[in-house]
């Protein structure tokens, strides 16, 4: 743990008392979104210390020009950005003449600053004493509508506390903003309109190279003490900026509050040449329901989502606040209303990591979607790799492949790769198992296959013809091998025979083939159009398991254990016990020589495979590969600790369990990896979710059947979620005595309770 100063709180993340050095890290962790757009928790008025001003746009991002030393064939074009998009948020505040910057103030008391979960609003209050030895007592509460969610709402409030005062109110919307990281320096927007009409303002700006436009607009009121003021406001303009200033006197205790309503209308929802107009109507909304209106919708829409998703858990506050942040983030990155959209590494919060989808959302996110909303959100994030797929065969195309293979992209916004990093892009090639596996899970949940004649044999016909073409025959071996791969463990490079990536490249392509033959025999229709756009042979699949069925593994008969490829034995195989805590994270303290020659694992890789194929080994395999493997991995990777949790929890090792859930689930909160100022990372957040469901709860698919072993950490008194599986809700509650499973649905499931079957009655039956 690097920071400790989020209070613990069941329902609120809190900061009290001003920081300069807490600026950016309290950025990202108050940031707010609503699936549609995003914003980091940046100052409203001006602030001249160090800041990273971020807004966002769902869909909307830049192919910012690869930047390398040396150029390969087959290298992406582009990284794509995730676009700092204009500033819509800004209201800068005169008090007397003096401008009011938190910086820069002789003194700020009384600062506090509050994430409310809940209700899906932001807060920040303080009193400050400026240069001019005015005082005065500021306000300001911020949400992003779910209900209306091109819409974001401000009220803004200064009392002046120690003589009246004169107050300007300056509310500005501009277009004029640059990306906190680019390969080049580049602008990425091109500003056509700056209009205005009273208390309403509008800029019309388009993305160069990507061309989306936005229309980014504000409607600002008035009041002091509540009561509106008919203030005519001045306006100032430039050619990427537009303000309007609202002036007035306030008495000594009274306030004054500026209602700002504003965000984001785009191309992608409009005709770029109705953007204005649809700007005006979403004001039009806005002002009639007004701000508290405007809150209270936000407070229903939040309930709805809590009823579902919550997790509760007592006797833990920090646990508790923990994986409601999580969850939280996660509904406001993603609500599965449109399935043009992903889940960034980052959502709303930062820029690091560019792109919009990695194999994150397949292996760890869809599972939360789909046991905490309507099935259709998780067929929806299939549906875009489905929709992606022949952008995944021109990848394939581009590094030497044919005949329809795909290789899905490690990142991309809209299908093609767009990742700058050569071991990355080339190598790590196990997400297009991910993918598969992804398709799976869904089958297994939810036992919806129409997914897979409608669109994902399609999918497994391309990602099993890549794997084919990619491994080779050994004859030294008699096998087939895969080489030169980089596998979960991103700390390894260019290695051959990665044990996780052999194994699903070997599960995919018999999974194929198994799925080919079904959708062969009873959904002839949907096969005969499949084999039409395929081109798909009995001959082909046979092919392709000839090399499954003929996969080499490396493995180690001394210690009985698969090894994460060839040669991981000659390292030298010191434990992370051993090594000093000043040499932590090693990414950031080592040369990458020296991390690829060391045994040190960043996140989950053989471990990866024992969690997605956990069936297909006993227990006393799990527990000697956990053993050999977790005292190796340092954990740099978020993604890491939700899967040595769940598998911790398997292994019945309760206190390790206990101790990766705290680090998954307060990863961000605490800083562990001493980079939350760059944003969070959301995507490992749906792992957080999967060590309570998953880890403690113990909840599996078995023979068609919900199956839950749960167990409780000591630390807690009790825990309860709720999964909606197959469209009957089930609500879990364990306490340290017993487990206790209702049914919410409407009809009678049998599910698994401890490895007995139990029929779970509907709720009142």
């Amino acid at each position: 743990m690097n920071q400790d100063y989020i209070i613990p709180n069941n329902w609120s993340i809190i900061e009290e008392g001003f920081d300069a050095n807490k600026v950016r890290s309290s950025e990202s962790l108050f940031s707010i979104g609503n699936g549609a757009m995003g914003q980091r928790a940046n100052f409203e008025e001006h602030y001249s210390g160090q800041t990273f001003q971020g807004s966002y746009i769902a869909g909307i991002y830049y192919p910012d020009k690869t930047k390398v030393g040396w150029w390969k064939n087959g290298y992406p074009e582009y990284f794509a950005k995730v676009l700092n998009a204009p500033n819509w948020i800004g209201i800068n505040v005169y008090v007397n003449g003096e401008a009011l910057d938190l910086n820069v103030c002789k003194e700020v008391s009384d600062y506090k600053r509050e994430l409310n979960m809940k209700e899906g609003w932001y807060q920040r209050s303080f009193k400050a004493t400026l240069q001019n030895d005015i005082q005065v007592e500021v306000k300001t509460t911020r949400f992003l509508s779910l209900d209306i969610d091109e819409l974001g709402a401000i009220k803004y409030s200064v009392t002046p506390i120690n003589k009246n005062a004169d107050i300007v109110f300056r509310p500005y919307l501009d277009s004029g903003i640059e990306n906190y990281d680019t390969n080049w320096e580049e602008k990425f927007w091109e500003t056509l309109e700056v209009q205005s009409n009273e208390s309403q303002a509008v800029i019309v700006a388009r993305t160069l190279k990507t061309h989306f436009y936005v229309g980014t607009f504000m409607e600002n009121r008035l009041e002091v003490d509540g009561a509106l003021q008919d203030v005519a406001s001045k306006e100032s303009r430039s050619s990427t900026y537009i303000s309007q200033e609202y002036q007035v006197e306030v008495e000594k205790g009274k306030t004054a509050t500026l209602y700002k309503y504003a965000g984001y209308v785009t191309s992608m929802n409009h005709d770029k040449d109705d953007l204005v107009k649809a700007a005006k109507n979403v004001l039009t909304k806005a002002v009639s329901f007004g701000f508290n209106g405007l809150l209270q919708k936000q407070k229903q829409a939040w309930a709805s989502i809590w009823e579902m998703a919550d997790i509760t858990i007592e006797g833990d506050v920090k646990a508790q606040q923990g994986i409601r942040f999580n969850i939280f983030q996660l509904n406001q990155t993603y609500l599965g209303k449109d399935d043009r959209l992903n889940i960034g590494p980052k959502g709303f919060t930062g820029e690091k990591y560019g792109g919009s989808t990695y194999w994150d959302t397949e292996a760890y996110c869809i599972p939360f979607y789909m046991a905490t909303k309507d099935q259709q959100v998780a067929r929806n994030l299939l549906k875009y790799r489905y929709n992606q797929l022949d952008k995944a065969i021109e990848n394939a195309e581009k590094l030497g492949f044919s005949n329809g293979a795909a290789l899905y992209p490690m990142v991309t916004m809209n299908g093609e790769e767009c990742h700058n990093e050569w071991e990355i892009t080339f190598e790590e090639i196990h997400r297009n198992g991910a993918i598969v596996y992804a398709i799976y899970n869904y089958l297994r949940y939810t036992d919806d296959y129409s997914y897979i004649p409608e669109m994902g044999l399609e999918v497994m016909i391309g990602v099993a013809r890549f794997w084919h073409q990619r491994a080779n025959y050994a004859a030294n071996k008699d096998q087939y091998v895969i080489l030169g791969v980089t596998g979960p463990n991103e700390y390894e490079n260019n290695v051959n025979n990665n044990w996780y990536t052999n194994y699903i490249a070997q599960w995919c392509i018999q999974f194929a083939a198994e799925h080919i033959e079904k959708v062969k025999k009873e959904f002839n229709e949907d096969y005969q159009r499949v084999a039409s756009v395929t081109g798909i042979t009995e001959d082909e699949i046979n092919e392709w398991l000839k090399v499954a069925d003929n996969m080499y593994f490396p493995y180690s008969e001394e210690n009985q254990v698969y090894l994460q490829q060839d040669g991981f034995l000659d390292k030298e195989l010191i434990t992370v016990e051993n090594l000093s805590e000043d040499q932590r994270p090693i990414n950031q303290k080592w040369s990458w020589d020296r991390i690829l020659r060391s045994p040190y694992i960043k996140q989950a890789d053989v471990l990866q495979g024992f969690y997605f194929f956990e069936d297909h080994f006993t227990k006393e395999e799990i527990e000697r590969h956990f053993d050999f493997y977790e005292p190796f991995t340092v954990h740099e990777s978020s993604l890491s600790p939700c899967v040595h949790n769940i598998q911790a929890a398997f292994l019945d090792r309760m206190d390790q369990a206990y101790t990766f859930y705290l680090r998954t689930s307060r990863l961000d909160l605490d800083d562990y990896n001493k980079e939350v100022h760059q944003g969070l990372h959301i995507t490992s957040m749906a792992g957080t979710w999967m060590s309570i469901v998953e880890g403690f709860g113990g909840m599996r698919v078995k023979d068609g059947k919900l199956s839950f072993e749960p167990k409780i950490p000591v630390q807690w008194k009790a825990y309860s979620f709720k999964v909606n599986f197959r469209d009957q809700i089930f609500h879990v509650e364990v306490t340290q005595d017993k487990t206790t499973i209702s049914n919410d649905g409407n009809k009678e499931l049998s599910i698994l309770i401890n490895g007995k079957e139990t029929v779970v009655q509907p709720a009142g039956k």
